[in-house]
This record gives C-alpha cells, structure tokens and sequence, in this order.
C-alpha cells in the first residue's frame, strides 16, 4: 500500500471525526460483511452506519461500545440501505485476519469531536 499524499491542516478540519455509542446492530440479509449499526451521536442525534466489520465482530459484542466515525461524509447507499457516516477501523495483521475498530473509552460523551 502506498502512502497517502500529504494534506494540509484546513484539509484534515474538514474531516468531523466523533465519538458514536452503538446503540443497536444487526446484520445486513444477503451480506456476508456488513452490519447496520445505529449509533448515536449525542447533539448529533442517531444516526444509521453501515459497517463492512460482520466478519470480525458479532452484533452482540458492538452493542453498548463507544467508537470514531466519520460523520460529515455524504449518505451512501449499501445493499439497499443509507448509511449516513463511517466507522473507523484498521486491518489486523495478516496471520490474523479481519479488522479493528477504533474503540474509544465509554467514558467519552457521544458526540465529542475527535481530533
């Protein structure tokens, strides 16, 4: 993978990275990776975020976890479905597989700008 150009201070302000509570989750029919999360945003309100994480979390284990995502990204239709913002997450080692997501502690307010 090559690295990412280089961007300036304004263009990373223009990237609204919050903390979500993940209220609810389930999985997507006829999707082998996504879940639709519902997540809320605190002043932001909740939103619907579809997530390509199925093959690495269980709905069970996300609901009640407080995580980064993007939420100024324009809505984006999956599987017959809006997603409205993206969670944040990293690729696990090779050995291993699947991904992480960018868990933050409980302790942070939904809502709170990350950044």
């Amino acid at each position: 993978m090559m690295d990412a150009p280089t961007i300036g201070f304004d263009d990373f302000e223009k990237v609204d990275i919050r903390a979500g509570l993940i209220m609810a989750a389930e999985t997507v029919p006829k999707s082998e990776k996504l879940l639709r999360l519902q997540v809320d945003f605190g002043p932001l309100g909740t939103r619907q975020v579809l997530a390509g994480i199925a093959k690495s979390y269980s709905v069970a284990s996300l609901v009640g976890i407080t995580a980064a995502f993007v939420v100024n990204l324009a809505p984006r239709k999956m599987m017959g479905l809006d997603s409205h913002g993206m969670i944040l997450a990293g690729e696990n080692l090779p050995a291993t597989g699947g991904v992480t997501v960018a868990l933050l502690s409980n302790a942070v307010c939904p809502g709170t700008r990350i950044g």
